[in-house]
């Protein structure tokens, strides 16, 4: 190899330089789980600003008191002007001790003032921008994989979400309530025989259906043990915790790239405020993702980075049925090891009446693209070019999270 070889070999092998900053190249060591809350939740009851008036105003029967060591029912300190549902006291709000958590308020899908449960969802997890077409066979978290070349993806679902489909072939399997395969090993080679030689958008059929199967035993094989156990009364209500400590098992070891959701969050009746439906759910989701970080391991967590987001926001004010409709502004969740957390991050306003969108939500001030953007950016070293792959036409937004 001659000098000329020599230095344009080096110069294909270091980092680029954008902008004055350095990007290493990508790579998939880091792992990141995004888990959707469907339905909207009421995130003005979850991360709570106490320190506004109107909120108080707003809710008469669904206020969260303000912090006071000596009531259970009020909500958890998170500074001076915000505060934490009270069923999280012994889930996450460890985390924030720890500084492992982060609340980024007034978050969401800028674009998109449809109030629509499906084109919301439909809007956040294909990632692209609203003007012109969509492209439904493109999610941006099978883009971001398209990226990565050594991660290794998984949906815990009973099907393939939108944000996984195109690109590469991801695996997806339904883990809150697995049971013994209903289709044995004789069966599964016959089906998988039945498409050998057959393709779909450039991929082979025969192969995507036999890692089905192999990817439908590994996950059994590795929870059954665990189910056995978990029916003496350990299994947590509708089963969210559980399931949460299987996707912990397995992204601990054997995957990196992770997506779930979880339903039951449009409340538009009774919708409760320190007791009640949106608490036992909090208390539910909670246990969740605190069983996921101890299931994954000290080590592993500090690898990981949870994202928690929703569709949107709810109405500020309750409605005539002690519930809330459907808004837009929200507010989203950063957890993990090496999180930067213990904060409020991203541009806030002020809790009052004038500030809210059309005089009834939460505006968006954080692009949903624009803050994983940046969380993508910081952990997979993705350069702009790249980054712009994952999410068309979006500027990522550096929080300084991770």
């Amino acid at each position: 190899m001659d000098r000329r070889q020599l230095l344009a070999l080096a110069a294909a092998a270091a980092p680029a330089v954008v902008a004055g900053r350095v990007w290493a190249a990508p790579n998939a060591d880091h792992k990141l789980l995004v888990v959707f809350l469907r339905g909207a939740y009421d995130a003005a009851n979850v991360v709570i600003p106490v320190g506004s008036d109107f909120y108080y105003q707003a809710r008469p029967s669904l206020q969260i008191a303000r912090p006071n060591p000596a009531d259970p029912n009020a909500a958890l300190p998170l500074g001076a002007d915000w505060g934490l549902h009270p069923a999280l006291k012994d889930s996450l709000y460890p985390l924030w001790q720890k500084r492992q958590i982060a609340f980024v308020p007034f978050a969401g899908a800028s674009d998109d003032l449809s109030r629509s449960h499906f084109e919301t969802q439909d809007t956040i997890e294909l990632g692209q921008p609203l003007q012109g077409s969509r492209n439904y066979g493109s999610g941006f978290m099978s883009r971001l994989y398209g990226q990565l070349s050594d991660a290794r993806p998984i949906s815990f679902t009973d099907q393939l979400p939108l944000t996984f489909r195109g690109g590469r072939a991801v695996p997806n399997i339904g883990i809150a309530n697995v049971g013994k395969p209903g289709v044995d090993d004789r069966q599964a080679k016959l089906i998988a025989q039945m498409y050998h030689g057959q393709t779909l958008g450039g991929q082979d059929l025969g192969a995507s259906v036999s890692e089905g199967f192999a990817v439908r035993d590994e996950v059994y094989r590795s929870i059954s043990a665990e189910m056995v156990a978990a029916n003496r009364g350990a299994v947590s209500p509708k089963g969210f915790e559980l399931a949460a400590r299987r996707i912990g098992r397995l992204m601990k070891t054997d995957y990196s790239l992770g997506f779930v959701d979880v339903g039951g969050w449009d409340t538009h009746v009774n919708q409760g405020a320190a007791t009640g439906y949106l608490a036992q759910r909090l208390s539910e989701l909670g246990r969740g993702l605190a069983g996921f970080a101890d299931e994954i391991g000290p080590d592993q967590w500090d690898r990981t980075t949870v994202v928690v987001v929703s569709e949107f926001g709810r109405t500020f004010r309750e409605n005539g049925d002690k519930g809330t409709d459907h808004g837009h502004g929200s507010v989203y969740w950063v957890l993990g090891g090496a999180v930067k957390g213990g904060r409020l991050a991203g541009e806030q306003a002020p809790v009052t009446a004038a500030a809210l969108n059309q005089n009834r939500d939460y505006p968006v001030l954080t692009d949903y693209r624009a803050l994983i953007g940046g969380l993508v950016q910081r952990a997979y070293g993705l350069g702009p070019d790249r980054l712009q792959q994952v999410f068309p036409g979006a500027q990522p937004k550096d929080l300084a999270l991770i």
